[in-house]
């Protein structure tokens, strides 16, 4: 199959189609080997190089013993083998399911217990999680360690260089499991999404041609790590489809390191969350009293484009971002069970506070509470329906059915459509607030208050007052230059002054920090529970 290229069509692909030579082995036979695919810190990694260590770790894999199907789980630092590893094990028929390094050594009993894992490759500095594993808990029939090993077990660097640089890959069907994503758990226990290997194809091609026009000159760069379905495909998937490059460092950067690495290694395409985009812009602070308007910093020069998505972007800090770089942020909706962005602003046609407009290949419904369709302008659920969508959650029956309706998905976020088609998120369907009789969407009031200088970051979550009726609760993390004294009432009359009363927060909260997934969304099941 030659991609990319062309309108994509299911019945296009054939039924025997692994997708790792389309991402990987095709760019070395179109002349590209030479190309870097990779680059990092201390090492550059060509196409070719790629294509061969991917080639080696299909064969360590499989001469493990490994067999088509089972799982092999990564606990890694984003890098090159990162890239091996999970693209060896799909080259192989194999299902990598990437963990978040993040987690304890009970996460990681419970993605083996829940996985049923044959294998797993993990970095030395995470190897921590595997001594401390529960005594109920099988540890995986095969380790691999990534770095120093300790006594006694496999190390993955020289086993890699051992095996075979040829691998022809394994005919799985277009439909057969590729890989595994844990959900982020923001409302409770992770669900394992199950994709396959005609997915990415669709939800790619649509971003990469509509959105970001990308090519092969191209070079991602990403905060969201790789264990994430955002950062995965920001800097695995998208690059390597276009033939771009991409840039992986280990640890999530913070605002100084961001722009430090974006001088050295002048990425055009930026990918990160609302929350890093608001510590960046803290971290450039105010453009010079002689710069007339938005002057990009000399760290940033290289970008063309930066893309939000994890959480809605709103308005005012969407408008102080391009305020102070002149850079659009394209924010977009996704969602790990449709593998990537679905929605998106493009460039040129942003609209603040707005995820933006439905990608090619992907339908989109609003629907009421009984399933059916919304008026316009009305709110209710999205549900969204395309060929990327997952096939399900490993092992939990009742919440497949509940979410995949058909050749629906049903999103649980809440949004209207203007008559342009731009849609424009209310909240989630457990998040949005009956205030009286009236829906509150935690966004706008979210939005009001990050318009106050004092406050850093906030969110609202509902909470029943002592009649128990629900009343907006907000949580706010103030700037360290803001006086803690009054502030309470001071937001309060900010929003009273600026929306309807019933959604002015009855309480407001000062908290040092707001909980979060390791992916930077805001986990507010945990704020309701407090």
């Amino acid at each position: 199959m030659t991609l990319p290229g062309g309108d994509l069509d299911y019945d296009r692909v054939p039924e025997r189609f692994n997708i790792v030579p389309t991402l990987v082995d095709r760019h070395v036979a179109e002349g590209r080997g030479g190309s870097p695919a990779i680059l990092t810190p201390d090492r550059t990694v060509s196409y070719a190089e790629l294509a061969a260590s991917v080639s080696r770790a299909a064969n360590l894999l499989t001469a493990l013993g490994i067999e088509r199907e089972q799982r092999v789980l990564l606990l890694l630092p984003d890098g090159p083998e990162f890239a091996y590893a999970f693209f060896g094990a799909m080259k192989a028929g194999l299902v990598p399911v990437p963990l978040s390094t993040l987690g304890t050594a009970d996460d990681l009993a419970y993605a083996l217990d829940d996985s049923r894992a044959a294998a797993l490759v993990v970095h030395a500095s995470l190897y921590d999680r595997v001594e401390r594993l529960p005594g109920h808990v099988p540890a995986p029939r095969h380790c691999l360690v990534v770095g120093d090993a300790p006594p006694g077990v496999p190390a993955f660097a020289p086993a890699l260089a051992a095996a075979s640089p040829r691998f022809e890959a394994v005919p799985t069907h277009r439909d057969d499991m590729a890989y595994w994503l844990y959900s982020s758990g923001t409302t409770g226990r992770p669900k394992a999404v199950v994709h396959l290997h005609h997915d990415m194809l669709f939800c790619v091609d649509a971003y990469v041609r509509d959105v970001l026009g990308m090519t092969a000159a191209d070079r991602t760069f990403a905060v969201p790590r790789l264990f994430f379905s955002y950062g995965l495909t920001s800097c695995l998937y998208l690059p390597l489809w276009a033939g771009g490059s991409t840039v992986l460092v280990p640890e999530r950067p913070d605002p100084g390191q961001i722009l430090r690495l974006c001088a050295r290694f002048r990425p055009t395409l930026f990918f990160s969350v609302p929350t890093s985009f608001a510590a960046l812009l803290r971290v450039l602070g105010p453009p010079a009293p002689a710069e007339p308007g938005p002057v990009s910093p000399v760290d940033l020069g290289s970008l063309r484009l930066v893309v939000s998505a994890g959480e809605p972007l709103p308005a005012p800090l969407y408008r102080q971002w391009v305020a102070r770089t002149g850079l659009e942020c394209l924010d977009g909706l996704g969602a790990t069970e449709v593998g990537y962005i679905y929605i998106s602003n493009r460039p040129g046609v942003v609209r603040p506070g707005s995820s933006g407009q439905l990608l090619p290949g992907y339908r989109a419904r609003i629907a009421d509470e009984a399933g059916r369709d919304a008026g316009p302008g009305e709110v209710g659920e999205l549900w969204v329906s395309g060929e990327s969508l997952a096939a399900g959650y490993w092992n939990k029956h009742q919440k497949t059915k509940a979410a995949f309706v058909g050749e629906w998905y049903r999103t649980g976020d809440r949004y209207r459509i203007d008559a342009e088609g731009y849609y424009f998120y209310q909240g989630r369907v457990d998040d949005l607030l009956r205030v009286g009789g009236n829906w509150v969407s935690p966004l706008e009031v979210e939005s009001c208050l990050l318009e106050h200088p004092a406050v850093l970051e906030c969110a609202m979550v509902g909470y029943r007052d002592e009649a128990g009726l629900v009343k907006p609760r907000a949580f706010v993390v103030r700037r360290p230059s803001a006086p803690a004294d009054g502030i309470e009432e001071a937001l309060r009359a900010h929003v009273r002054a600026r929306l309807a009363p019933f959604k002015v927060p009855r309480w407001v909260v000062l908290v040092d920090q707001l909980p979060k997934t390791a992916t930077g969304k805001v986990q507010r099941y945990r704020l309701r529970e407090s």
